[in-house]
């Protein structure tokens, strides 16, 4: 496959100045075993972020300026023209080396305009943004406060004399919320059972509905979860169906991500609005973290590319996609979540 004719997934990653962004992107650069490209959008000092990223041995010294790419001051949503399209653009001149983008940016950064820009004519074709995640910092929120470190996070806004969508500190945090497809609760080992469920409960009625509400300690988030794809999708994900009750956490099951999933074969004839919408309705209902998967529908030469993460559904028909077409029409779909009822999800679609 050239470079031109791969969808890179992208993953923006959104939360303030101590939220735990850059632990959560060490993390995953270092242990999911993919080639992904890190682009940084922060205020103030914005070589920080950066150099933390590129000094925990992701990849090999000499790819460093092609895998992490940082912009200089400014919020994406004022500079989309000069700064963000020719990055992109750089990035995508090498896709097929690369399995993903992720763009962390900071909380002062309106999400939602950055979501916008990837569907610019250049870059729309190219590119496919995979969720919106929202790290908030679980201890700071406990305490009651949304940040962790409110004059540090004052210092960085001040550091930005191009920032001129003054908002307050709630206001911003209410705008991460509202974008966000997951939110990722960090320091929750620090937080006792109770005081987790008692944020969860508090962020989730301030989501849109469908979307989950995920403790994390140290960054420790599996990479299905967070982009949508890993080394081996199959193998991970059977890993979690049958294997996941033995490698739990025991110390610390309320800070510990316990994914579970489900395999959905079935073959039929489906129709795509009615399957779009059956998907959107068990996305809510069970409050499923990620699908995944692929359908062939009747007429149709090419697959049906499914993609979730909360209620950020996308479907689209992959000229790309690998294989013969099989002779029946059907699905194939894998669910992620935190408690996943397979087959109240594949009834679901058999009534498609």
């Amino acid at each position: 496959m050239n470079a031109t004719s791969k969808r890179l997934p992208v993953t923006v990653v959104t939360g303030f100045l101590g939220a735990g962004k850059s632990t959560l992107l060490r993390q995953l650069l270092l242990n999911s075993g993919l080639r992904l490209a890190v682009l940084v959008n922060e205020f103030g000092e914005v070589g920080i972020d950066g150099d933390l990223i590129r000094s925990c041995g992701f990849c090999p010294e000499e790819e460093l300026d092609g895998r992490v790419v940082e912009l200089a001051n400014g919020c994406l949503c004022c500079t989309v023209q000069d700064e963000f399209l020719p990055t992109m653009q750089t990035l995508l001149e090498r896709a097929d080396q690369l399995d993903g983008i992720v763009v962390e940016t900071s909380g002062l950064a309106l999400p939602v305009p950055l979501v916008q820009a990837f569907g610019w004519p250049e870059i729309r074709t190219r590119t496919r943004v995979s969720g919106v995640v929202t790290v908030v910092d679980g201890e700071a929120l406990a305490a009651g406060s949304v940040v962790g470190d409110p004059a540090a996070l004052e210092a960085q806004r001040q550091a930005d004399p191009n920032l001129d969508h003054i908002s307050s500190i709630q206001e911003l945090f209410d705008d991460q919320l509202k974008a966000a497809d997951l939110v990722l609760l960090s320091r929750a080992d620090r937080l006792e059972a109770e005081q987790v469920a008692e944020l969860q409960a508090q962020l989730t009625a301030q989501v849109r509905a469908g979307v989950s509400v995920v403790p994390m300690q140290r960054g420790d988030v599996p990479a299905a979860l967070l982009l949508g794809l890993e080394r081996d999708d199959h193998a991970a994900h059977h890993h979690h169906s049958h294997d996941h009750d033995h490698h739990d956490h025991e110390d610390h099951d309320h800070s510990h991500v316990a994914m579970q999933s489900a395999v959905v074969r079935w073959s039929g004839v489906l129709d795509r609005s009615r399957l779009e919408a059956v998907l959107e309705s068990q996305i809510r209902d069970q409050t499923l973290l990620r699908l995944k998967g692929r359908a062939w529908l009747l007429g149709k030469r090419h697959p049906l590319q499914i993609q979730a993460v909360g209620p950020r559904l996308e479907c689209w028909f992959d000229s790309q996609a690998p294989g013969e077409r099989p002779a029946a029409d059907g699905l194939e779909l894998v669910a992620l979540g935190l408690a996943v009822d397979g087959a109240a999800l594949k009834q679901a679609i058999q009534s498609a």
